[in-house]
């Protein structure tokens, strides 16, 4: 049996949005010449590039909830190209993979500016900072890191950083000019309002049952897919999943794949003299060193983004009360950094469901003849979920390129130990990881 999302309602990115138009649902049985399941940032790639090499052939995008509703919309809204799991990698391999991730970046990018999709699109650079000792050992770590992936950055001291960003919390940073943050689901709503003709998307359409079909009484790869979603039946060539941390829920990559559930919360908009009281610059973005560590960010409406805390159960949602608990550490670490503002008020706190990998690696390819996924980003999606998904499709039809060798040649995620093993690990692992966090939260 296929397991549905239980996302929470309440995420503050896309609450903040207009609503949507009401959802077109599947509700008839239609052939299509690929399927591609999941509405996020790798579904939509995967989509746009398939109506590129094939004008003309219909592409159809099913979506459990709505576009954009999961782990694409929920994120941090940080535009990551060298990742803390790249950045350990063998050289070879972390080259590898800030190609391809530099690759989706610029996609993403160009769209933007094609489309004039308004996602308050930042290139100013976010930064690395450390709060800790240990942290300021990593931050110095990553010195030699940018450099080998010929990255710009700017060593910035304690009173830089709180230049930049109004507290003096930070020991030390990293700014890293012509890095992105965005609004991640205006982000994937403008994308997928941009989607070629031959691309139809069927939101609220959870999946019932994928089948092979047969030719001849046999299973043939050319015979395709059947696909049972919301109230129809989609036949089909090719079918791509991208569902990225719901993957295992769908019957694929369980043996690779470890749910990781993480938290945010938005305060409402600042006032203008909580603005003066805080100083530091009106927009910017901080990814901790520090080893359980809060991303935090002032976004272009003035309020503050606390992203901290990892929870891990099989279950495709989490139920309110560990929802509040991450909220009071999101109070914690706020309070910790803006004392000045304790009395402001959270207005979103919310979970987000990513996949995770034993050694950081995604998963890309072609899991049987004509069934291919992209998955397993481990928390830094949306450069390379969107890379990960246009190269997909070139794999797909053919279309070889040297960045798709380089996602190929890319390790594998490392096998996961089967259950109760598995379960008890990953909860081991973000016990471990709450607990790192300490002060600094």
């Amino acid at each position: 049996m296929i397991r549905q999302p239980q996302d929470d309602p309440d995420a503050g990115w896309i609450a903040l949005l207009p609503p949507p138009p009401p959802p077109t649902p599947l509700g008839c049985e239609e052939s299509v010449g690929s399927v591609v399941v999941g509405a996020g940032l790798t579904g939509l790639a995967i989509a746009r590039r398939l109506a590129e090499l094939r004008p003309g052939e219909r592409v159809a995008v099913v979506e459990a909830q709505r576009i954009g509703y999961g782990a694409s919309g929920r994120n941090a809204g940080f535009v990551v190209d060298l990742t803390d799991f790249a950045a350990s990698m063998a050289p070879p391999d972390r080259e590898r993979y800030v190609r391809v991730a530099r690759f989706g970046a610029r996609c993403l990018a160009e769209l933007v500016a094609l489309h004039a999709i308004e996602c308050d699109w930042d290139d100013r650079g976010f930064l690395r900072a450390a709060a800790g000792e240990e942290g300021r050992r990593l931050l110095a770590r990553w010195l030699a890191w940018l450099d080998a992936a010929g990255s710009r950055h700017r060593w910035l001291d304690a009173e830089a950083a709180a230049a930049v960003t109004g507290t003096r919390f930070y020991r030390a940073a990293i700014h890293l000019p012509g890095t992105v943050t965005v609004q991640p689901a205006a982000l994937v709503r403008g994308l997928a309002r941009s989607l070629p003709p031959e691309v139809e998307i069927f939101e609220g359409s959870p999946v019932r049952r994928i089948r092979r079909l047969t030719r001849r009484g046999a299973v043939r790869p050319e015979a395709g897919f059947e696909i049972e979603a919301g109230g129809g039946v989609l036949t089909c060539g090719r079918l791509f999943l991208a569902a990225n941390g719901y993957t295992p829920g769908l019957g694929f990559l369980g043996h690779r794949a470890s749910p990781r559930w993480s938290f945010g919360s938005l305060t409402r908009p600042l006032t203008d003299g909580e603005q003066r009281r805080l100083g530091g610059q009106p927009r910017w973005g901080v990814l901790p060193c520090d080893p359980g560590g809060s991303t935090v960010r002032r976004t272009a409406d003035q309020r503050i983004l606390i992203r901290n805390t990892f929870h891990y159960t099989r279950d495709l949602g989490v139920d309110g009360e560990v929802r509040r608990a991450a909220g009071e550490r999101h109070r914690a670490a706020f309070v910790a950094r803006f004392p000045a503002l304790r009395d402001v008020a959270f207005e979103y706190t919310w979970s987000g469901l990513y996949g995770t990998s034993g050694n950081g690696q995604p998963f890309f390819g072609e899991l049987a003849p004509g069934l291919y996924t992209a998955a397993v980003f481990n928390f830094a999606g949306i450069a390379m979920g969107t890379a990960a998904g246009r190269l997909l499709a070139d794999l797909a039809l053919g279309s070889g390129s040297p960045l798709l060798e380089d996602l190929r040649r890319l390790p594998l995620p490392s096998r996961l130990p089967p259950e109760p093993l598995r379960s008890l690990a990953g909860r081991r692992q973000v016990a471990r990881q709450n607990r790192q966090a300490g002060a600094y939260l």
